[in-house]
């Protein structure tokens, strides 16, 4: 397949009604103005919760508008009622406290050289429980703000996030004296929340992982094996307790996970291509579709492509959220056939690398940056496949 055959799609390939839809992106949006002073008042005491709800109100609904005006079939609510992508999450989960832990400092590394960042930790300290559906009233939000035709979508964090950092140290031995009764709880917990949030009309959920795409660097295995887990196995564990979660989900719910190597202001964690978690990853992760930083060699290839099996989408994403730069529709399209190589056109789709802000700082661009790419990937995907 050549270039110019990947902008002339077959029929077959502009036909796409599920999500992941042909463009796409992965959650989170930048944080306007008026939300951070609203932030910052409301943790100075300036103004009350609802005060504060009103604004992520307002924020969200221009959120949405922009995914609509940008042209995309699905939207999210831009993560922007969260401080952080996953630990909000994690937090209310039942038996989940908030910890302050100066040794899991997280070192990220950009263009300008490397930053330290220590966030707050998790520690389990009681029996893992789902106490409410999380997310539950932002989703509704989301859900009654979006008009007909755009499919909203709520990104959690999966599992695996609740594991990684700490590892065992993370999960007090006196609760759980054998991680197999953590992992049935845990799971047990994210199976609940499945349910909970397809309740609520949710029929495009996406489990959010970093820990899956960090194992491919020999660095980040080094850490496993120092805080007593099996760097060789791990993501395979990791996988089993992701399905295991899922097994029940209804079968009008569309599952995808995203992958990236870290996305702190610009920065990023880990490298290495997808190679050491491949086969595992495609073939036994039940999900519909994955979601791949694909915008800068850190990457590497799109030969571990060639695990992926009839029937799952693969979201590249080969635009960059790091920065302002707008790429070329014609690089874009040259990466999409060079992906083609491995994995049919008609299982392949487009989106930006990661989230736009990860956490409340957002990345080094601006909300016209912003809305530029996510229009690039629309008129991108309409051109290689017929519909975005």
């Amino acid at each position: 397949m050549t270039a110019e055959s990947a902008t002339t799609p077959s029929s077959k390939a502009a036909s796409h009604p599920l999500p992941p839809f042909r463009a796409d992106h992965v959650g989170s949006l930048l944080r306007p103005p008026e939300l951070k002073r609203a932030r910052e008042d409301h943790a100075a005491g300036r103004i009350d919760a609802a005060e504060l709800t009103a604004v992520e109100d307002e924020a969200v609904r221009a959120a949405v508008a922009m995914q609509r005006e940008a042209g995309l079939r699905g939207a999210t609510d831009g993560e922007l009622r969260r401080a952080s992508w996953h630990m909000d999450f994690i937090y209310a989960l039942g038996g989940v406290t908030k910890v302050e832990d100066k040794n899991l400092s997280v070192r990220f590394h950009n263009a300008d050289g490397d930053l330290e960042f220590t966030p707050p930790s998790a520690h389990v300290s009681d029996r893992v429980r789902l106490e409410q559906t999380i997310f539950g009233e932002a989703f509704t939000f989301l859900r009654d703000s979006v008009a007909d035709g755009i499919t909203p979508k709520l990104t959690i964090p999966s599992p695996s996030m609740v594991h990684y950092r700490g590892g065992r140290s993370a999960v007090d031995e006196s609760v759980y004296p054998e991680m197999d009764a953590f992992w049935s709880d845990l799971t047990d917990a994210y199976a609940a929340q499945v349910r909970g949030v397809y309740e609520l009309g949710c029929r495009y959920l996406q489990l959010d992982d970093t820990s899956l795409a960090y194992l491919n660097d020999p660095e980040q295995r080094r850490h496993v094996a120092a805080i007593g887990g099996d760097p060789e196995r791990q993501h395979e564990t990791y996988i089993a307790h992701i399905n295991r979660a899922l097994a029940d989900r209804p079968a009008d719910l569309r599952v995808t996970t995203h992958l990236c190597r870290g996305n702190f202001a610009s920065s990023w964690v880990a490298s290495g291509g997808y190679d050491f978690v491949a086969e595992s990853l495609f073939n036994g992760l039940d999900v519909d579709g994955f979601f791949l930083e694909y915008d800068d060699e850190r990457s590497g290839g799109f030969e571990p492509l060639r695990f992926v099996p009839k029937g799952k989408q693969v979201v590249l994403g080969l635009v960059t959220t790091k920065g302002p730069e707008l790429e070329s529709k014609d690089a874009l399209k040259r990466r999409i056939d060079e992906a083609a190589r491995y994995v049919d056109l008609d299982q392949l789709s487009l989106s930006p690398q990661c989230g736009f802000s990860s956490t409340l700082e957002g990345n080094n661009l601006t909300a016209d940056d912003q809305l530029a790419k996510l229009r690039l990937i629309v008129e991108t995907a309409e051109e290689v496949w017929g519909s975005a």
